[in-house]
């Protein structure tokens, strides 16, 4: 049987930090192994933001510290590729994040998309 993983899905802000640690620790307890994907719109280059590449970067070290690799993509089908690259990768279990003031059905989308999978929402204080 091939090796469980926890795949995180973070956008280009800082806070989503909590996400990865939500991640890291469902990973040790499962001993499943863990990635982080950022999917950016396509023609939305961080390059632009500044804030936006410096939490990319600040989520990237945090990834690292606990033994995740993390990949961004362009893409215009945020949920088209979230979904192949989960089962690209194998992922068992996936995590994202939505604000409690918003409504966001992408977990949803992911659901579908990816029977078997487990798709944990871990809500922001905003």
């Amino acid at each position: 049987m091939d090796r469980l993983h926890v795949l995180v899905c973070v956008t280009g802000q800082k806070t989503c930090e909590h996400l990865i640690l939500e991640g890291a620790k469902r990973a040790k307890e499962v001993d499943a192994a863990l990635s982080v994907i950022h999917v950016a719109k396509s023609g939305s280059g961080v390059l632009g933001n500044p804030k936006e590449g410096e939490a990319l970067d600040y989520l990237y070290q945090i990834a690292s510290a606990y033994g995740a690799e993390m990949t961004v993509i362009h893409s215009e089908d945020i949920v088209g590729t979230l979904s192949q690259y989960a089962k690209k990768a194998g992922a068992d279990h996936i995590v994202l994040g939505v604000s409690r003031h918003g409504k966001w059905d992408v977990a949803h989308l992911l659901e579908a998309a990816l029977p078997g999978a487990t798709v944990q929402v871990v809500y922001t204080q905003e």
